[in-house]
């Protein structure tokens, strides 16, 4: 019994520091791009309204493949688009050909109407990937906020200082029992 408590422990541990490094590596990534952090082509963004419930909880993360500028979607597809000074994820309704420029009408899950005027291939960021983390997204905001980037940076100084101490108190305990 102790002992699968002692490696339960240590797998907690584990988890703990491995949430703490990519957090820290998302917070550090975005804070030295200025942007959003990208990871192997994908994006992690936060839901922060309810337009896509219950496909997306708010406070849900979910994951994007970033996409480029001469892709093309479908009915049904869920991308990320800038509407003016915001980012939108909603789901693609209708599909129209203007010219040569393909436009898309969008509509959150949850909203009774479509989004007003359609969105330009251009103004695409994102197309969503099918993998959501729910409530995870609560973290990430933490973390990205100043009181949460200085705990990112507080907490494993604060380890290694622990560790450091550990290590020299377990030293002199064997240098004193040696002596004695």
């Amino acid at each position: 019994m102790k002992k699968a408590i002692k490696v339960l422990g240590k797998m907690g541990s584990g988890a703990l520091i491995l949430l703490l490094v990519v957090l820290a590596v998302l917070v550090l990534s975005s804070r030295a791009s200025g942007g959003e952090p990208t990871i192997f082509g994908h994006q992690v963004k936060v839901v922060l309204s309810g337009s896509m419930e219950p496909t997306f909880l708010t406070g849900s993360i979910i994951v994007n493949e970033v996409v480029n500028k001469e892709a093309t979607y479908k009915k049904d597809d869920i991308i990320t688009f800038q509407a003016e000074d915001k980012l939108i994820t909603h789901r693609i309704i209708d599909v129209k050909k203007v010219g040569d420029q393909m436009m898309y009408e969008t509509k959150g899950d949850h909203n009774n109407a479509p989004d007003s005027g359609y969105v330009v291939s251009a103004n695409i960021v994102g197309k969503y990937t099918g993998m959501t983390i729910p409530n995870a997204g609560y973290i990430i905001q933490f973390a990205t906020s100043k009181a949460g980037s200085a705990l990112l940076l507080f907490i494993p100084g604060l380890l290694l200082v622990l560790s450091a101490v550990r290590t020299m108190v377990t030293a002199l305990r064997d240098l004193e029992a040696k002596n004695a």
